[in-house]
């Protein structure tokens, strides 16, 4: 909840461990030094700033700045010296340079997306707790080899940048799980060519009559809607860059999944929108669906958050880990990597059917080429982080899948098993 810079100034917010202020500010209000010894979290979104003060180690507890929506041009060399700071968000910025001393030495998860940044320093490398990068819309034409040493590094988004080819050490990496990477020149062309054969229905605006908001996710925002009478979903995209990527790449990988009974199929695209933003209509779910968890909290970084009450049979969680290993299977076939394999992004029926959403982080890639087998084994860990999870909330233990588990988790990716395996390991003990 953003506060205002009045109760600040009035000593309203003593004792705060989070501040909140989008005001218009030009500059750094100096009373936010008052809650020197209490404040973690420091939230200066939206707003006019271009610069930090030198003296912001002042704030001694502080763990994360978002600083989005913003002026800055350089990630400001300060953030390197506040000694308990883990999390940075300058998304949406024009920032065009990233010191090596703006890196600071717990930082967990870093937020660079929609800039304007030619390069990554070297010294990204040292940072060994970094869990979770973000860079997607900038203008990287590379990536430091240094993130070869970033051994816990379980999230990365590098869409929408200038890369012609991906990374070699992507396959050293022995946590990597969730990779977006659309939007890059070594994909263009099959993101292009699978819009101009798709053959995919376009639906004008003016038929749809909106209803309800449904849920809003990094790329757009989904409403309950009605096309020539009949009930839908319309997914409304936020706006040209998101935390994944790209609007188009999202629909090339859509319209290449083909039909699958635990994918959400897609009806057609969203034409003539009054603000020209492009969108999605799909079938609208059954309400006894519900989202299998919530996503990840600032503190849980690259968890997922069930309710307290979430627990499966055993019937359930076959039948969802073999809907989504078989879904992961058929994407893998056609090219298409989701790249968000998470169970925030799965609804599920209390009969165990499911249903894998939400391809804002999907990537395309050429089956035969050998990059295929590192993007298939990084996407098997996220598999394997969700099973471990369903496997956690079921009482009943069957023979055999706490070792599948373990063996899409294992650190060495090229030796875990393929979707093809797990999808088969997983039906046989569905019909068992």
């Amino acid at each position: 909840m953003s506060t205002t810079l009045e109760q600040l100034r009035a000593g309203q917010l003593d004792g705060a461990q989070r501040l909140s202020l989008s005001c218009g500010l030009t500059s750094f209000p100096p009373e936010i030094y008052d809650l020197a010894d209490s404040l973690e979290i420091l939230d200066l979104s939206s707003n006019a700033l271009s610069s930090l003060p030198d003296d912001l180690p002042r704030l001694h507890k502080l763990r994360i700045v978002f600083c989005s929506n913003n002026l800055f041009t350089t990630l400001p060399s300060v953030l390197g010296s506040c000694p308990e700071l883990s999390m940075i968000g300058f998304k949406a910025n024009c920032i065009g340079e990233v010191p090596a001393a703006s890196l600071p030495p717990r930082l967990r998860w870093l937020t660079l997306t929609d800039n304007a940044i030619e390069t990554i320093p070297e010294e990204l490398g040292d940072c060994s707790q970094l869990q979770k990068l973000m860079l997607a819309g900038n203008c990287l034409r590379s990536l430091p080899d240094s993130l070869a040493r970033c051994s816990r590094l379980e999230l990365l988004r590098i869409s929408a940048n200038l890369l012609p080819s991906l990374p070699a050490w992507l396959q050293d990496l022995p946590r990597l799980s969730w990779l977006a990477c659309a939007g890059n020149p070594f994909n263009e062309a099959r993101e292009a060519a699978a819009l101009d054969a798709a053959g995919m229905a376009h639906i004008d605006w003016c038929r749809l009559q909106l209803g309800r908001q449904l849920g809003e996710g990094a790329s757009g925002v989904i409403s309950q809607a009605t096309l020539d009478g009949q009930p839908v979903a319309v997914k409304v995209f936020k706006g040209a860059m998101t935390s994944d990527g790209l609007p188009r790449s999202e629909m090339a990988a859509c319209v290449s999944a083909g039909p699958h009974a635990s994918m959400i199929p897609i009806l057609g695209t969203v034409s003539a929108h009054p603000q020209g933003s492009p969108g999605l209509v799909m079938p609208l779910i059954d309400a006894a669906y519900v989202n299998l968890a919530g996503p990840p909290s600032l503190a849980s970084c690259t968890r997922d958050i069930y309710g307290d009450a979430v627990r499966l049979s055993l019937p359930q969680l076959l039948a969802i880990a073999h809907g989504v290993a078989s879904a992961a299977c058929q994407l893998h076939a056609h090219g298409v990597v989701h790249g968000d394999l998470y169970a925030h992004n799965i609804v599920h029926h209390p009969d165990g059917r499911c249903l894998l959403g939400d391809f804002g982080a999907a990537s395309l890639f050429a089956p035969e080429a050998p990059v295929a087998a590192v993007l298939q084994a990084i996407e098997v860990r996220a598999f394997g982080v969700l099973l471990a999870e369903l496997l956690a909330r079921c009482e009943t233990r069957l023979p055999g899948l706490d070792e599948l588990a373990s063996a899409c988790l294992q650190e060495r990716p090229l030796q875990r098993p393929r979707f093809d395996h797990i999808a088969s390991r997983l039906a046989v003990a569905l019909a068992a």
